[in-house]
């Protein structure tokens, strides 16, 4: 199976199938597609109908969507969804809140793994999001007995949150004690260690992630790579008979001009 996602320092949908694939152990090949300054539609549309990530492609079938993979993974993997019916029913309502809702968390804070941000104000949206997130969180960790929140073992409804542990370790969002432990064990998973240390060493930025995230607050500290220029290609479906094509990165080193350090190079990369 081939799992294409986007940039792992932004890209928080395709985060969810990556972590619940990599911690229930789901074999697959990782086809990283860089955001692209010139627009990602065309490019993606090459392995996705919808043109977006994350997209499973399993020989001849594709899967788009996160909570969509999720559902086809489960019907050939266990431990995507718990055994128990109630367990398994309050975990598929739960992430699929979480993949429908939370509008104001997504859009006051955007995942962007490798910086650290004081907000300058939150909405009551904001508010109320952080507040139902608590809420979730505590029930299901009470309802079922924890550590993870549909019982003794992690699970799809686990890796739908795993960005908002992301967003509250990069915007310092304020849980109750409970919640907090909870995110804490999130990003303490391999899975999530892999991931942020991977979006930590990426050296590309792309305009809009930024200037949305700058907009919203003060950048107390940037942990990621020096930003870059690499000349990353674009490798289609195997099946599509299309040749690899080159990106154009100037439009980024444009918008962040500095040095253009070696990255370790990158299987996919297109926007």
């Amino acid at each position: 199976m081939q799992l294409y996602i986007a940039n792992k320092n932004y890209s928080s949908w395709s985060l969810r199938p990556w972590l619940l694939m990599t911690e229930l152990g789901i074999p697959f090949e990782e086809k990283l597609m860089v955001f692209s300054e010139s627009g990602n539609w065309d490019r993606f549309r090459r392995f996705a109908p919808n043109g977006k990530v994350p997209c499973l492609v399993d020989g001849d079938i594709t899967v788009w969507d996160s909570l969509a993979i999720a559902e086809y993974l489960a019907e050939r993997h266990p431990g995507v969804w718990p055994v128990v019916r109630a367990n398994r029913a309050w975990a598929r309502s739960a992430a699929a809140e979480m993949h429908s809702g939370f509008a104001d968390l997504r859009n006051e804070c955007g995942m962007n793994c490798g910086i650290r941000v004081r907000l300058d104000k939150r909405s009551a949206g904001l508010e109320k999001d952080i507040t139902r997130v608590d809420e979730l969180w505590r029930d299901g960790l009470q309802r079922f007995g924890g550590p993870f929140l549909a019982g003794a073992n992690f699970s799809a409804v686990d890796a739908f949150f795993g960005p908002v542990a992301f967003r509250v370790q990069t915007y310092g969002l304020e849980l109750s004690p409970a919640a907090s432990a909870y995110a804490q064990r999130l990003l303490a998973l391999p899975g999530m260690q892999a991931w942020y240390a991977a979006g930590l060493a990426e050296v590309w930025r792309e305009v809009e992630h930024e200037r949305d995230t700058t907009s919203r607050g003060e950048v107390l500290e940037d942990l990621r790579a020096p930003r870059g220029l690499t000349e990353p290609t674009v490798s289609p479906r195997p099946d599509s008979g299309q040749p690899e094509q080159p990106i154009d990165c100037r439009p980024m080193a444009r918008q962040f001009p500095g040095p253009c350090p070696r990255a370790r190079p990158s299987p996919i990369c297109a926007g």
